[in-house]
């Protein structure tokens, strides 16, 4: 089979192709024919040796976390899945349900654990999950961590109601599923971007504000006035650093801020005084759970949502499709195709 390694020194142009011998699944294990990977920024992060949990630190790495497959083989003792059955892997293998702990979130695809660029992968058996037959494998392979990120700040973290107002930073791959579930839950939606084309493609997928910062920085303002002055009841928090201080002052009264991102840079440093004086929320939203991931995708089904697939790239040329996505040229997701 062949597989996508990359080591130091890093960077995009360090991913190779590698031939490796075909796994065989052990006890709980099942071995997965991948169909398709799509890209995250983490991914990216981790190429480039610049991963938060230590990509550095690692001789070599199997890059990506989101992937659709068809199960090949099973080891002694899985009962979740047979062969033939379609699945999606689940960024964190170890868990379930419940609350995040550590022994949870150490369980990410990518690193610590080989991720699915791969012909052949092993997962376990609880690290998989099957998927909608309505969707393309495509379309399965971006839901892994950008969709069910937007789910679980939407609807696990934050408590809102139909017609409350919902701001999405940016057109990548989080903010347009955000767009997507905000719209099918009833939310008014804020969408921003740097570029007036991408806008009009939110527009076509229902989003109701259309903000260019680009043009208009101060994107904030633009949030009050839309709202009649009482601000964003939530706000998909991508940019981190770099965006934080316009979020501040778009956010609402006791409203939710979801921080799912540092695409934008370090920026200023956190005022808490903002945070006391309007008594919002700021949570930290790193994907989500098993259990959530399959309440999400009865949403998708019910609701028909098509995830929004806008470039691919054979696996082969996993360099360009990093490049298209380093250049800002996506709305929505980037997948390689096996």
């Amino acid at each position: 089979m062949r597989a996508l390694e990359v080591t130091a020194p890093w960077g995009g142009d360090q991913i190779k192709v590698v031939e490796k011998p075909d796994p065989t699944p052990g006890h709980g294990q099942v071995l997965v024919r991948m169909k398709a990977v799509s890209l995250n920024y983490r991914d990216m992060l981790m190429i480039n040796g610049m991963y938060g949990r230590g990509s550095g630190q690692a001789a070599t790495i199997t890059p990506f976390s989101d992937g659709c497959g068809v199960v090949e083989a099973i080891g002694p003792g899985v009962t979740r899945v047979a062969v033939g059955d379609r699945i999606a892997t689940l960024f964190f293998q170890n868990w379930q349900s419940g609350r995040p702990i550590v022994e949870k979130l150490s369980s990410s695809l990518g690193f610590p654990i080989p991720g699915a660029g791969s012909e052949l992968q092993l997962f376990s058996q609880e690290g998989v999950s099957k998927v909608p037959a309505y969707l393309t494998d495509q379309q399965v392979a971006t839901l892994p961590c950008a969709a069910l990120t937007a789910w679980r700040g939407l609807f696990e973290d934050a408590r809102l109601e139909p017609g409350d107002t919902v701001v999405l930073q940016g057109t990548g791959g989080v903010s347009i599923f955000g767009l997507q579930f905000a719209r099918a839950a009833g939310y008014r939606t804020f969408i921003t971007s740097s570029s007036d084309e991408k806008l009009a493609r939110a527009k076509d997928l229902g989003a109701d504000h259309l903000h260019n910062y680009k043009t208009d920085p101060e994107w904030g303002k633009a949030v009050r006035a839309a709202t009649g002055g009482v601000g964003a009841d939530f706000i998909m928090e991508v940019g981190g650093g770099g965006t934080i201080q316009q979020s501040l002052r778009a956010i609402r009264i006791n409203g939710h801020i979801a921080v799912i991102g540092v695409v934008a840079g370090a920026g200023e440093g956190l005022n808490p005084g903002a945070l006391i004086g309007n008594s919002a929320r700021l949570q930290g939203v790193s994907v989500g759970s098993r259990e959530m991931f399959e309440a999400m995708c009865r949403a998708l089904e019910l609701h028909r949502i098509q995830p929004v697939v806008d470039k691919v790239f054979p696996f082969t040329q996993v360099g360009a499709a990093f490049a298209a996505m380093a250049a800002g040229e996506h709305f929505g997701k980037i997948v390689l195709q096996f």
